[in-house]
């Protein structure tokens, strides 16, 4: 018999914890005010995209964004969005594209997409007193996750893999998991592995990252599969001139502490 898993989803309930995540350090890139703008479509997830102290928005993939559409004739400019409204709002051409790492994987045919420009991996992690070892282990355990993730479909999928789990608590402020783990108010998060070391790094977290990944997955630039402005294509001619410049592993290593290996992404399954 399959267990009975149920999915809750959480926003207003812990919307006073994302107050906590929205800190950071890092300068944003110049850009260039003369040239067309794109709008990008993103959400809080340090070190990727977050906003700084001054309230601008900063980090790993706005450092890209801007250096590669610069280098197509535009400028970046990224803002806020309801991630759950993600495919609507860029389908619609609020938002020019999807950027904010964002796997690619299961998504291949919803979208046109750029990339993978980066490797990553989704992994669970617990406090680090957890009895917890194993993914088996989170059999009965509630689990925290922002909402349309990909650990989010993993979870609800099922299969061989997948523990048979109490509950998910799905948030659309995918930040405040950490801080839900950081109380005790979940047994474990699954996310970007990077995100997730980047919360302990910023809040002082005593987590521990499980050694058996969710999934490895290259995350890429999202556009709507109607748009017929080329952007993608050009988008993935740009990638490939950052990487053979050292540009990429440049932009990557000033967030990173290995960015030749989130650069593997030639040996990824697409």
């Amino acid at each position: 018999m399959i267990p009975y898993k149920r999915l809750r989803r959480a926003s207003a309930l812990f919307a006073a914890l994302s107050a906590l995540l929205l800190s950071g350090c890092a300068p944003s890139a110049a850009s260039d005010s003369t040239l067309p703008t794109l709008t990008v479509g993103s959400d809080t997830y340090p070190p990727y995209v977050y906003m700084d102290n001054n309230g601008d928005i900063t980090g790993l993939d706005v450092e890209i964004a801007e250096e590669a559409f610069r280098r197509m004739g535009y400028r970046a400019e990224f803002t806020t969005i309801d991630w759950e409204k993600k495919t609507e709002l860029v389908d619609s051409g609020e938002i020019d594209c999807i950027w904010g790492c964002f796997s690619m994987a299961g998504r291949e045919n919803d979208y046109q997409w750029a990339g993978p420009y980066l490797a990553s991996r989704q992994v669970v992690a617990v406090g680090a007193q957890s009895g917890i070892e194993t993914m088996s282990e989170l059999a009965g355990k509630t689990i925290a996750v922002q909402a349309t993730g990909k650990p989010e479909a993993i979870f609800l999928r099922g299969g061989d893999n997948v523990p048979a789990f109490r509950d998910i608590i799905s948030l659309a402020d995918r930040g405040v998991q950490y801080a839900m783990l950081d109380c005790g108010y979940v047994d474990a998060v699954a996310a970007h592995e990077e995100a997730i070391r980047q919360y302990m790094k910023d809040y002082g977290a005593n987590f521990r990252i499980l050694d058996e990944p969710l999934l490895v997955t290259g995350i890429g630039v999202a556009f709507s599969r109607h748009d017929t402005r080329g952007l993608a294509a050009q988008l993935d001619e740009v990638f490939e001139q950052m990487r053979e410049d050292g540009s990429m592993e440049k932009l990557v290593g000033k967030y990173l502490d290995d960015p030749a290996h989130s650069l593997e992404v030639d040996a990824l399954e697409q």
